[in-house]
Protein backbone atom coordinates (compact mmCIF):
# COMPACT_ATOMS: atom_id res chain seq x y z
CA UNK A 1 0.00 0.00 0.00
CA UNK A 2 1.08 3.08 -1.10
CA UNK A 3 2.95 5.69 1.87
CA UNK A 4 3.81 1.83 4.14
CA UNK A 5 6.73 -0.32 4.61
CA UNK A 6 6.61 -3.65 3.37
CA UNK A 7 5.93 -4.57 6.75
CA UNK A 8 2.86 -2.64 6.70
CA UNK A 9 3.73 0.24 8.92
CA UNK A 10 3.29 3.70 7.78
CA UNK A 11 6.34 5.11 6.66
CA UNK A 12 7.81 7.87 8.85
CA UNK A 13 7.27 10.29 6.12
CA UNK A 14 3.79 9.20 6.40
CA UNK A 15 3.23 9.24 9.61
CA UNK A 16 4.93 12.95 10.54
CA UNK A 17 2.66 13.92 7.51
CA UNK A 18 -0.56 12.67 8.87
CA UNK A 19 0.53 14.07 12.25
CA UNK A 20 0.90 17.50 10.93
CA UNK A 21 -2.77 17.43 9.38
CA UNK A 22 -3.86 16.45 12.58
CA UNK A 23 -2.05 19.15 14.65
CA UNK A 24 -2.09 21.66 11.88
CA UNK A 25 1.12 22.99 11.55
CA UNK A 26 3.56 21.74 8.46
CA UNK A 27 5.91 18.43 7.90
CA UNK A 28 8.70 19.79 8.26
CA UNK A 29 7.60 21.20 12.17
CA UNK A 30 6.46 18.18 13.45
CA UNK A 31 10.17 16.35 14.38
CA UNK A 32 11.12 19.84 15.76
CA UNK A 33 8.46 20.60 17.59
CA UNK A 34 7.66 17.01 19.43
CA UNK A 35 11.46 16.41 19.54
CA UNK A 36 11.98 19.26 21.77
CA UNK A 37 8.90 18.45 23.71
CA UNK A 38 10.24 14.58 24.60
CA UNK A 39 13.37 16.26 25.35
CA UNK A 40 12.14 18.43 27.88
CA UNK A 41 9.86 16.05 29.09
CA UNK A 42 12.44 13.44 29.45
CA UNK A 43 14.57 16.10 31.39
CA UNK A 44 11.54 16.57 33.91
CA UNK A 45 11.10 12.89 34.12
CA UNK A 46 14.97 12.76 34.94
CA UNK A 47 14.17 15.55 38.17
CA UNK A 48 15.61 18.48 36.09
CA UNK A 49 12.09 20.00 36.37
CA UNK A 50 13.69 23.78 35.69
CA UNK A 51 15.79 23.15 32.30
CA UNK A 52 12.85 20.51 31.36
CA UNK A 53 9.53 22.83 31.55
CA UNK A 54 11.82 25.67 29.75
CA UNK A 55 12.60 23.07 26.28
CA UNK A 56 8.72 22.42 26.68
CA UNK A 57 7.56 25.89 26.64
CA UNK A 58 10.02 26.37 23.71
CA UNK A 59 8.61 23.62 21.47
CA UNK A 60 5.04 25.79 21.31
CA UNK A 61 6.54 28.88 19.62
CA UNK A 62 8.40 26.60 17.23
CA UNK A 63 5.13 24.70 16.56
CA UNK A 64 3.18 28.20 15.75
CA UNK A 65 6.34 28.90 13.61
CA UNK A 66 4.84 26.10 11.28
CA UNK A 67 1.40 26.77 11.93
CA UNK A 68 -0.06 25.78 8.18
CA UNK A 69 -3.83 26.61 8.61
CA UNK A 70 -6.02 25.79 5.79
CA UNK A 71 -6.27 28.31 2.81
CA UNK A 72 -9.16 28.45 0.30
CA UNK A 73 -8.92 31.18 -3.04
CA UNK A 74 -12.35 32.95 -3.69
CA UNK A 75 -11.48 33.60 -7.03
CA UNK A 76 -8.66 31.86 -9.25
CA UNK A 77 -9.19 32.39 -13.16
CA UNK A 78 -7.26 35.60 -14.76
CA UNK A 79 -5.54 36.38 -11.18
CA UNK A 80 -2.32 36.42 -9.52
CA UNK A 81 -2.73 34.86 -5.48
CA UNK A 82 -0.19 35.70 -3.11
CA UNK A 83 1.96 32.51 -2.29
CA UNK A 84 3.26 34.34 0.90
CA UNK A 85 1.74 35.65 4.39
CA UNK A 86 3.60 39.11 5.20
CA UNK A 87 3.54 42.96 4.06
CA UNK A 88 4.27 43.79 0.43
CA UNK A 89 7.65 45.72 0.36
CA UNK A 90 8.34 46.27 -3.41
CA UNK A 91 6.34 46.81 -6.54
CA UNK A 92 8.23 46.89 -9.92
CA UNK A 93 8.93 46.56 -13.40
CA UNK A 94 11.33 44.63 -13.74
CA UNK A 95 13.02 41.36 -16.39
CA UNK A 96 11.83 37.66 -15.74
CA UNK A 97 14.24 36.32 -14.16
CA UNK A 98 17.13 33.77 -15.43
CA UNK A 99 17.93 34.09 -19.37
CA UNK A 100 14.06 34.64 -20.91
CA UNK A 101 15.02 38.66 -20.40
CA UNK A 102 11.04 39.06 -20.84
CA UNK A 103 9.44 42.26 -18.50
CA UNK A 104 6.77 41.52 -16.00
CA UNK A 105 5.56 42.44 -13.37
CA UNK A 106 7.13 42.23 -9.55
CA UNK A 107 5.28 41.98 -6.21
CA UNK A 108 7.87 41.32 -3.25
CA UNK A 109 6.13 40.08 0.35
CA UNK A 110 8.49 39.88 3.31
CA UNK A 111 7.83 37.45 5.85
CA UNK A 112 8.36 38.30 9.69
CA UNK A 113 9.22 35.40 11.77
CA UNK A 114 5.93 35.80 13.42
CA UNK A 115 4.09 35.56 9.83
CA UNK A 116 2.56 31.51 8.06
CA UNK A 117 5.61 31.02 6.40
CA UNK A 118 4.06 28.51 3.85
CA UNK A 119 4.32 29.33 0.67
CA UNK A 120 1.24 28.75 -2.12
CA UNK A 121 1.32 28.49 -5.44
CA UNK A 122 0.22 31.60 -7.09
CA UNK A 123 -1.82 30.73 -10.31
CA UNK A 124 -2.62 26.70 -11.78
CA UNK A 125 -0.90 25.86 -14.25
CA UNK A 126 2.41 23.46 -15.13
CA UNK A 127 5.77 24.28 -13.21
CA UNK A 128 8.74 24.57 -16.08
CA UNK A 129 11.73 25.08 -13.72
CA UNK A 130 12.77 25.25 -10.21
CA UNK A 131 15.94 26.51 -10.13
CA UNK A 132 18.04 27.13 -6.35
CA UNK A 133 20.93 29.67 -6.16
CA UNK A 134 23.25 29.64 -3.39
CA UNK A 135 23.95 33.23 -2.12
CA UNK A 136 24.22 35.33 0.75
CA UNK A 137 21.91 35.70 3.92
CA UNK A 138 21.06 39.65 4.12
CA UNK A 139 17.85 41.00 5.34
CA UNK A 140 15.36 39.84 2.77
CA UNK A 141 13.77 42.82 2.71
CA UNK A 142 16.76 44.33 1.02
CA UNK A 143 15.45 45.74 -2.98
CA UNK A 144 19.23 43.39 -3.76
CA UNK A 145 18.08 40.38 -2.04
CA UNK A 146 16.58 38.51 -4.72
CA UNK A 147 19.73 39.09 -6.98
CA UNK A 148 22.54 37.98 -3.61
CA UNK A 149 20.30 36.45 -1.36
CA UNK A 150 20.15 32.42 -1.15
CA UNK A 151 17.14 31.63 -3.50
CA UNK A 152 14.73 28.83 -5.34
CA UNK A 153 12.95 30.19 -8.42
CA UNK A 154 9.81 28.14 -9.58
CA UNK A 155 8.65 29.25 -13.52
CA UNK A 156 5.13 28.08 -14.33
CA UNK A 157 2.78 28.31 -17.08
CA UNK A 158 -0.64 28.47 -16.90
CA UNK A 159 -3.45 27.35 -19.40
CA UNK A 160 -3.07 30.59 -22.03
CA UNK A 161 0.84 29.73 -22.11
CA UNK A 162 1.52 32.67 -20.01
CA UNK A 163 4.31 33.34 -17.94
CA UNK A 164 5.05 33.35 -13.95
CA UNK A 165 7.22 32.91 -11.48
CA UNK A 166 7.73 32.98 -7.60
CA UNK A 167 11.35 33.16 -6.04
CA UNK A 168 11.37 31.80 -2.65
CA UNK A 169 14.23 34.30 -0.97
CA UNK A 170 16.45 33.40 1.90
CA UNK A 171 16.62 36.34 4.61
CA UNK A 172 18.98 37.10 7.79
CA UNK A 173 17.20 34.50 9.95
CA UNK A 174 16.32 31.64 7.07
CA UNK A 175 18.78 29.22 6.36
CA UNK A 176 16.87 26.30 4.81
CA UNK A 177 14.30 27.06 2.13
CA UNK A 178 11.62 23.86 0.88
CA UNK A 179 10.74 23.75 -2.39
CA UNK A 180 8.25 20.48 -3.05
CA UNK A 181 8.13 21.28 -6.74
CA UNK A 182 10.09 19.57 -9.84
CA UNK A 183 9.43 20.55 -13.53
CA UNK A 184 6.51 19.17 -15.22
CA UNK A 185 4.70 19.02 -12.07
CA UNK A 186 0.39 20.31 -12.06
CA UNK A 187 -0.40 22.98 -9.74
CA UNK A 188 -3.23 24.47 -8.74
CA UNK A 189 -3.56 28.11 -7.48
CA UNK A 190 -3.21 28.38 -3.57
CA UNK A 191 -1.91 24.50 -3.26
CA UNK A 192 1.12 24.50 -0.80
CA UNK A 193 4.67 24.23 -2.51
CA UNK A 194 7.21 24.79 0.63
CA UNK A 195 7.86 27.06 3.25
CA UNK A 196 11.48 29.11 4.10
CA UNK A 197 11.86 29.02 7.68
CA UNK A 198 12.02 32.52 9.58
CA UNK A 199 12.16 35.57 8.17
CA UNK A 200 12.47 35.48 4.82
CA UNK A 201 10.67 37.21 1.51
CA UNK A 202 9.04 35.74 -1.71
CA UNK A 203 8.70 37.64 -4.74
CA UNK A 204 5.87 37.14 -7.64
CA UNK A 205 6.60 37.90 -11.40
CA UNK A 206 3.79 37.88 -13.78
CA UNK A 207 2.55 38.97 -17.45
CA UNK A 208 2.47 43.05 -17.54
CA UNK A 209 -1.11 42.83 -18.94
CA UNK A 210 -2.19 42.06 -15.38
CA UNK A 211 -2.48 45.08 -13.07
CA UNK A 212 -1.23 45.23 -9.32
CA UNK A 213 -4.16 45.23 -6.93
CA UNK A 214 -2.14 45.80 -3.77
CA UNK A 215 -0.44 48.28 -2.43
CA UNK A 216 3.36 49.12 -0.82
CA UNK A 217 2.61 48.01 2.88
CA UNK A 218 -0.65 46.21 2.33
CA UNK A 219 -1.16 43.01 4.36
CA UNK A 220 -1.72 40.04 2.27
CA UNK A 221 -2.51 36.42 3.02
CA UNK A 222 -0.31 33.35 1.32
CA UNK A 223 -3.51 31.45 -0.98
CA UNK A 224 -6.27 34.09 -0.39
CA UNK A 225 -5.06 37.66 -1.18
CA UNK A 226 -5.38 38.17 -4.88
CA UNK A 227 -2.20 40.88 -5.98
CA UNK A 228 -2.71 41.06 -9.64
CA UNK A 229 -5.45 40.45 -12.05
CA UNK A 230 -5.50 40.69 -16.07
CA UNK A 231 -7.87 43.77 -16.99
CA UNK A 232 -10.86 42.82 -18.81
Amino acid sequence: MAGETDSGRAAPGAVLARIASTIGIATEGVAMSLGLALFGIILIALGLNSIGAIIVILAIPVALFFRDPERFPERTENVVISGADGKVTDISDVSFPGSTGKPCRRVSVFMSPLNVHVNRAPVAGEVTMVEHTAGEFRAAFRDDASERNERNLIAMTDAAGRMFGMMQVAGYLARRIVCRLRARDRIQAGQRIGLIMFGSRVDHFFPPEYRVTVSLGDRVRAGESIIGAIEQ
